[in-house]
């Protein structure tokens, strides 16, 4: 049965403004000069540069001819809004309307890229120099191309039988394609087309021509101990091969200086390499902390003069036509559109500086001695009612964007951390406990590295009660292996 209803309800909706601003409030510096590039090419009304002081000088005169002439015009006002608007704005008067990222002081750094053969285009070289047939060829390039960026050849080869036979329409076998295999894997870099990392150090250690004792051992712990190796296992295979402690270490002392990703040991190597571009500088003077944006990146913005200027004719156009209508509507959307980004983009300077000040305020004893134990904890939600702002917003500050310090460059979300209790009751951050876990890592004994329960053992004669799971789960974070691993002969 169909009824009709009156219902009245209260929705909250983003404007197109406010998407807009948290989308450039979530990009780093390194991707805003994209964005900023990509919104000039869609909008012919935004252009790159500042107004010269005669052109804000006679945007003041066109203004005031315009507001004494505005009682002649009152009949003009048969649209669905008023061009006087446009061409002044009380609030944000015309001649305002750009956006200075910039100083002229900031010195221009540029990042040289280096231009070469990729790693796949190198192998491909080498297929002419070897004796194959057409045939072989085609499948050599095959395997090439289903090598990864480490130079390993990780499908199986019956796959790639499969896929010759669909896509190319060659018939061939896994031995066949193993054939081929092996005569990559003499290519340089030594190692390449491995289809393991246990392949890829023997085919390394098989290629040393001054063969000595410790070369060979260590081929025969690849080929014969490799599972006892990777887990260190060093009394089992002290045993196994009847050799002493020092005979071991040498042939150790071999195998780490091969390559375990042959594919990235060239300076061809077609891996894109992205540099980091700090948001913040942050500077230190005399126990002054100085923080300014970075705003290398976000040009001098401003409204085109000549869609200001068809607004002007249209005022002064007596009559007005259908088409004349259109493009005024047209002009009118396109200058709304670039006073909108304009705006954006200083508000996210804006947000990101008050942000970031306060920040800077909450571990200001950090920042002006680098000592990472004096990290105070801190989460969103402290910025977040500091600066009287949604933890979303800190959450797109803190997440992308670097700051620049006299300690080196680190990404914002790394000076938050959850606060943990010591046996006095002081709040200390859990930075400040993975540091003393680090130190504690890098100053032990090789020979006998401390497991976790010793670990926490240590931190509780430091007055921090906390158990052999956390500093697990914190050893996990700081990217350092179990004890075991971490044993050295």
């Amino acid at each position: 049965m169909l009824k009709q209803s009156l219902q009245q309800k209260l929705l909250q909706k983003l404007s197109p403004q406010q998407i807009q601003l948290m989308k450039l409030l979530q990009v780093p510096t390194m991707e805003l000069e994209q964005r900023i590039k990509e919104e000039m090419e869609e909008n012919p009304a935004l252009e790159e540069g500042a107004d010269r002081e005669e052109e804000e000088e006679d945007t003041l005169d066109r203004e005031t001819e315009f507001e004494e002439d505005k009682t002649e015009k009152e009949d003009d006002r048969d649209d669905d809004f008023n061009i006087e608007d446009y061409m002044q704005d009380d609030d944000i008067p015309s001649y305002k309307l750009s956006s200075n990222n910039s100083s002229p002081d900031d010195e221009e750094r540029s990042v040289p890229i280096s231009s070469g053969r990729s790693f796949q285009e190198n192998l491909m070289s080498q297929l002419g120099l070897a004796e194959l047939d057409d045939n072989e060829i085609e499948l050599a390039r095959t395997i090439v191309g289903n090598l990864d960026d480490d130079g390993y050849l990780r499908r199986d080869l019956m796959n790639i039988v499969d896929d010759l036979a669909f896509s190319q329409n060659i018939s061939t076998s896994e031995e066949e394609l193993e054939k081929v295999l092996e005569i990559i894997q003499d290519f340089e870099p030594a190692g390449v087309a491995a289809r393991d990392l246990r392949e890829c150090l023997l085919i390394q250690i098989r290629r040393k021509k001054n063969r000595t004792t410790a070369i060979d051992l260590a081929q025969s712990i690849l080929e014969n101990n490799f599972e006892s190796f990777t887990r260190k296992h060093y009394s089992r295979i002290i045993k196994r091969l009847d050799i002493t402690d020092d005979e071991l270490k040498a042939a150790i002392e071999e195998i780490v200086k091969l390559n375990p990703k042959p594919g990235n040991s060239m300076m061809e190597t077609s891996r894109n390499i992205q540099h980091v571009v700090p948001d913040f500088l942050l500077s230190v003077e005399d126990s002054d902390i100085k923080l300014s944006l970075n705003g290398r990146n976000a040009p001098e913005l401003k409204v085109s003069r000549s869609y200001k200027d068809m607004l002007q004719t249209y005022a002064d156009s007596k009559t007005k036509s259908k088409k004349e209508k259109e493009a005024l509507m047209f002009v009118k959307q396109k200058i709304d559109s670039a006073k909108w980004f304009i705006d954006a983009i200083r508000q996210r300077q804006h947000t990101l500086l008050y942000t970031m000040n306060a920040i800077v305020e909450l571990q200001k004893d950090y920042f002006l001695s680098g000592d990472e134990t004096k990290l105070r904890p801190m989460i969103l939600k402290d910025v977040a009612e500091k600066v009287n702002l949604d933890i979303s917003t800190i959450s797109r500050v803190a997440n992308s964007k670097y700051v620049q310090t006299p300690y080196g460059t680190f990404l914002i979300k790394t000076f938050f951390s959850e606060s943990l209790s010591t046996d006095s009751g002081e709040e200390v951050s859990t930075r400040e406990v993975k540091k003393i876990l680090q130190d504690a890592v890098e100053g032990e004994e090789k020979r006998k590295p401390l497991t976790d329960e010793k670990l926490a053992q240590l931190l509780k004669e430091k007055g921090y009660n906390i158990a052999r799971r956390t500093v697990a789960k914190y050893r996990e974070q700081l990217n350092i292996p179990v004890a075991r691993l971490r044993k050295e002969l």
